[in-house]
């Protein structure tokens, strides 16, 4: 006669604990970045102590607050505040030719175009400068575009849950205009199409008419 198989033993609900990460790296200090532009100006054979160079280590600095300030913004808090009165409103909400200004994190050069955002509502709207400063939050970072466009889209997905969640953006790289195989004129167009845009065509169509300027 075989021995019944003892009772399973409880299995621990309780997810693994996550390995700490390491801390971050401390930001420089002001004097520190600008040490660092200074160095910069020697290695491209130019002497930083010249007239026309003494201050250029502050004005970079000073560029790169603005040029990055989507570090400090936190693009949820930007969608939190929603508003529920819309009369039943459920079709396309469109922001056409946001203009679009990022930074290649590979040489760190501008990326410049312009981003179309839609939703479709489900219940709620938000303002629509909110959906210009989300583009703006993740721009101003070190980007590639394709992370960008996927950065947008969930962000507005994730806090509004729409019905449906479309983002494209058109831009020119600098790292590819300027250095490179220097192409200018070249553009490259990304998209990201969640829930109804993804699914329905004719959605999708629409869409695409809208951004285009037409009718679908």
């Amino acid at each position: 006669m075989r021995t019944p198989n003892p009772p399973e033993a409880d299995v621990p609900t309780t997810p693994p604990a996550i390995p700490d990460l390491p801390p971050p790296v401390p930001r420089p200090t002001r004097g520190e970045a600008e040490a660092a532009v200074r160095t910069l100006l020697r290695w491209a054979c130019d002497d930083p102590m010249r007239e026309g160079l003494l201050d250029t280590p502050a004005r970079v600095v000073r560029s790169y607050e603005e040029f990055f300030a989507g570090y400090a913004t936190d693009p949820v808090a930007l969608l939190e505040r929603s508003f529920a009165e819309v009369e039943g409103y459920d079709e396309i909400v469109l922001l056409r030719n946001i203009r679009l200004e990022s930074y290649c994190e590979h040489h760190m050069v501008p990326i410049i175009g312009t981003a179309h955002v839609a939703y479709l509502p489900a219940g709620r709207v938000v303002g629509i400068s909110k959906l210009a400063r989300v583009v703006e939050a993740y721009a101003k970072r070190l980007q590639i575009q394709e992370k960008l466009t996927a950065q947008i889209a969930n962000t507005i997905d994730a806090v509004l849950r729409p019905r449906g969640v479309a983002v494209v953006l058109e831009s020119a790289h600098q790292c590819m205009t300027t250095r490179g195989v220097h192409q200018p004129g070249v553009t490259m167009v990304t998209s990201r199409m969640l829930g109804a845009f993804r699914d329905d065509a004719n959605t999708r169509r629409e869409l695409l008419a809208l951004i285009r300027g037409g009718a679908a």
